[in-house]
């Protein structure tokens, strides 16, 4: 987003002359104009040297006039005079190559395998692990597997919100970096556990309606999924803080995705219980939309507590159900605002979502060897 600059307007034929002459380049920083820029200032003062590319000249010798490229922004929406509109939050998704470091991304790529090795030994692995154990356990409270799917959900939503919660008080107990570790420690096995009971079990229960043989259904399902996994993304947008290469911040997203909506998990949730249509998936959609309300208010909790006004604007600008913002006029969108999009971080989560969804069969076989 271009920084808007609205300087005087106002034109008289009455200036005096004067011959201390500022220089372009104090100008310049005097202005904080960028080169990208889509405001329009308007200089009165005379100078000496008339011979800049950078300038257009009145007339009149004594008056110039420096232009930007627009005078008027025109965005997605309607035509709208430039205004206020310079970003508070933190432009998402920018991946600059020179400033990564390839250390970074091997120890990125060392944790990652460590994770993954430590997660298949201790939890997944029925001969090690004590994953199974843990869906014999709460398999024990109930007969029906709409409640233990709720149950599952619980115990993984009750975890993942509550440390999340705590993550203020307890970064300041162990750092930053610990407290990564130990929420992605706890949560990540039971989220696997939550998934595979789902889609082990998913075509269990009473059967509500079948639409799967409607024509169109498969295609809305799978664009529904797609967009609700692009959308997700922002809760990973810096993929070095998530394995605590780097030091794990909250952020304040404002630019992509953040346009369009704050909180996207609730479209996957709807479209899976469209597909399969039966109590199981029923009872997991409700469940998960509960917890990712709960996750709405919590998480706009916590960046309030640590944001404060700038989050109040940024929340001002945005909406949680997608487009919202965009329609009521309270997000103007910029003319060029594809390219936030056009991104490798964007880029490299369409290629993960879409290998997702090619790779279901051997999820669904896995998850089926498991026997949770």
């Amino acid at each position: 987003m271009a920084a808007p600059l609205v300087l005087s307007t106002h034109f008289s034929s009455s200036i005096p002359h004067s011959t201390n002459y500022p220089s372009l380049k104090t100008l310049h920083r005097s202005l904080s104009l960028p080169s990208s820029s889509t405001s329009t200032a308007i200089l009165l003062n005379p100078i000496s040297k008339p011979n800049i590319n950078s300038l257009f000249f009145l007339n009149r010798p004594s008056q110039y006039v420096l232009l930007s490229r627009k005078f008027v922004a025109r965005t997605s929406i309607r035509d709208t005079e430039t205004e206020d509109s310079s970003l508070v939050g933190e432009d998402s998704a920018v991946f600059d190559f020179e400033q990564q470091k390839i250390s970074s991304w091997v120890y990125f790529t060392v944790i990652l395998g460590v994770v993954l090795f430590a997660l298949n030994v201790v939890w997944i692995d029925n001969s090690t692990g004590y994953g199974k154990a843990f869906i014999d356990a709460v398999s024990g409270l109930s007969d029906s597997h709409e409640v233990i799917m709720l149950i599952l959900i619980l115990i993984f939503a009750g975890v993942h919100s509550g440390m999340a919660s705590l993550r203020e008080t307890a970064e300041k107990v162990i750092g930053e970096r610990a407290y990564r570790v130990l929420f992605a420690g706890i949560s990540l096995p039971l989220a696997v556990s939550t998934v595979v009971y789902f889609i082990n079990h998913r075509y269990d229960g009473l059967q509500l309606w079948q639409v799967q043989n409607v024509p169109g259904v498969h295609q809305l399902v799978w664009f529904a999924n797609f967009v609700s996994f692009f959308f997700l993304y922002p809760s990973t947008f810096n993929l070095l803080e998530v394995a605590a290469v780097d030091k794990p911040k909250l952020h304040l997203w404002e630019t992509g995705i953040m346009r369009i909506t704050r909180h996207p998990q609730v479209i996957w949730c709807l479209a899976h219980t469209v597909w399969i249509g039966n109590s199981v998936t029923a009872a997991a959609s409700i469940g998960l939309i509960g917890h990712h309300l709960f996750g709405v208010w919590n998480g706009d909790r916590r960046l309030a507590k640590r944001y404060g006004k700038d989050f109040e604007i940024v929340k001002d600008r945005t909406s949680i159900v997608p487009f919202a913002a965009i329609l009521d006029g309270r997000q103007r969108l910029p003319k060029n605002f594809y390219k936030e999009f056009i991104r490798l971080p964007y880029l490299a989560i369409t290629a993960l979502t879409l290998g997702a969804y090619f790779a279901h069969p051997l999820m669904q076989s896995s998850s089926f060897n498991l026997h949770w």
